[in-house]
């Protein structure tokens, strides 16, 4: 399946979701557990993740640089403004859609081949309010969060880095190229992540029909079509920005 047709089958659900929230809307208590599910059982996988993605990334950055211009300090700012704008989101977003998409997607598919949803059709509840409402809603709140927590992990493991390799860490956190697009750029990232990721997760776990080789097929597509949705965004929005000259 091409990106293309991916983007459009989650946009259809999206669309779908939006309208099932203007009849019903889902309980706070369910908004909650999916904050909480996405958010504080992530923050773990993704500061970690993105504290050992700076270090390595520093590592080679200095490496080259003694390479190549001899002065590490030159590349810190570059760095930093890479690693705000475009490096923070996409991998944090990454992390994220590695572990929340598979759980969603898991919970998802096991009550559709069990027909849990037309259990709940059948009782007058909109599966789409009941179930992907809560974490889309939770996911666009819970993910640009998540974004900057893993962004400042990462540029809080490269200066120690750069500290414990002889130089200056405060170089390679310097903030002098950043600008007021390069913040918007990354807000805007992390937002149509956190949009992407659940209606990935669950568009598949909504199809899935059969037993538990379907659980398992629908938790790999769901986790694929959200890493996939994150780099086609990622790619996306960057033109809208370059366009714009931000």
């Amino acid at each position: 399946m091409t990106p293309v047709h991916v983007a459009g089958r989650h946009w259809l659900l999206l669309t779908r979701t939006v309208r099932a929230l203007r009849h019903q809307r889902p309980p706070l208590k369910l908004v909650l557990a999916q904050l909480d599910e996405l958010g504080t059982r992530s923050i773990w996988l993704v500061t970690a993740g993105m504290a050992f993605f700076g270090a390595v990334l520093t590592t080679i950055a200095w490496m080259q640089a003694r390479k190549y211009i001899g002065n590490v300090a030159f590349a810190g700012p570059a760095y930093f403004q890479l690693l705000v704008r475009e490096l923070g989101p996409v991998v944090a977003a990454l992390l994220t859609a590695s572990r929340a998409g598979a759980g969603a997607s898991a919970e998802l598919a096991a009550m559709s081949v069990q027909e849990q949803l037309e259990a709940l059709e059948l009782s007058a509840i909109d599966p789409l309010s009941e179930l992907v409402a809560p974490r889309l809603i939770a996911a666009t709140l819970a993910v640009p969060l998540l974004c900057v927590v893993g962004t400042v992990a990462a540029a809080l493991a490269a200066a120690g880095t750069v500290f414990a390799l002889g130089g200056d860490g405060s170089s390679f956190i310097d903030p002098r190229y950043l600008t007021g697009g390069d913040l918007l750029s990354a807000l805007a990232k992390s937002l149509v992540c956190g949009v992407a990721i659940p209606l990935a997760a669950c568009g598949r776990a909504l199809e899935a029909r059969g037993g538990a080789a379907a659980v398992g097929e629908a938790v790999t597509a769901g986790v694929v079509d959200a890493c996939l949705l994150v780099l086609v965004l990622d790619f996306l929005v960057t033109l809208v920005f370059l366009g714009l000259g931000l």
